[in-house]
This record gives structure tokens, C-alpha cells and sequence, in this order.
């Protein structure tokens, strides 16, 4: 969706929007797994624990940082990261509020 069409819709419609776009990729999904089960942030490479090339490993942190899911340092080739808890909580409210103002009106 193009940039502009984003005015017609809520802050928290397009909150939703940008952090399932996180979820919709199994990849995505097998890195934040990754990094959860993590003791502290993680500054190598993490290529070996997913399975992927670098490249794709980049792109996947790239989507996953624009939605505002890790914090760190993601500057230059030394990158330390870990999950923003804070976020998490935040998406996991405005999913719950969404799926309880949802009325049942099924056939």
C-alpha cells in the first residue's frame, strides 16, 4: 500500500497493520524466536542459528525494526539488538482491543 493511502486509517489500524506484517513471514517469526529466548542482546551474526544468508537475515531485521519491535544499536556493521518488550505489550493490547470490540455476526 502506497504511503499516502495510510492518512485513511487510525494510528492503531496502522499499528496492527505494520507489526503483522512481522508475523506474516515464518522467517520473521523463527528470529524473534530466536532473539526471545536470548539472556541478553544479541551483537553477532545469527545467520547459523536461523538457517538463512545474511542478506535475507538483514532484510527480516530491517522489517522487523521498522515496526518498532527491537532496540539497540543498528548502526554501521557492528549491530546489537534485542526485543522492545515495551512494543510487544503495546501490540499485544491493541490486538486484544481489536478481537474484543469484534461482534460475533456469523451466519
Amino acid at each position: 500500500m502506497g504511503a499516502t493511502k495510510l492518512n485513511l486509517y487510525t494510528d492503531d489500524i496502522n499499528t496492527i497493520a505494520k507489526i503483522a506484517k512481522v508475523f506474516a513471514h515464518p522467517a520473521r517469526v523463527a528470529i524473534l524466536q530466536y532473539i526471545s529466548k536470548q539472556q541478553s542482546c544479541i551483537c553477532n551474526d545469527i545467520v547459523d542459528e536461523i538457517g538463512l544468508s545474511q542478506p535475507t537475515i538483514s532484510q527480516h531485521l530491517k522489517v522487523i525494526n521498522d515496526a518498532g519491535l527491537l532496540k539497540g544499536n543498528f548502526e554501521g556493521n557492528s549491530l546489537c539488538y534485542c526485543l522492545d518488550i515495551e512494543r510487544f505489550q503495546t501490540f499485544q493490547s491493541l490486538i486484544n482491543a481489536f478481537f474484543n470490540q469484534t461482534k460475533s455476526n456469523c451466519c
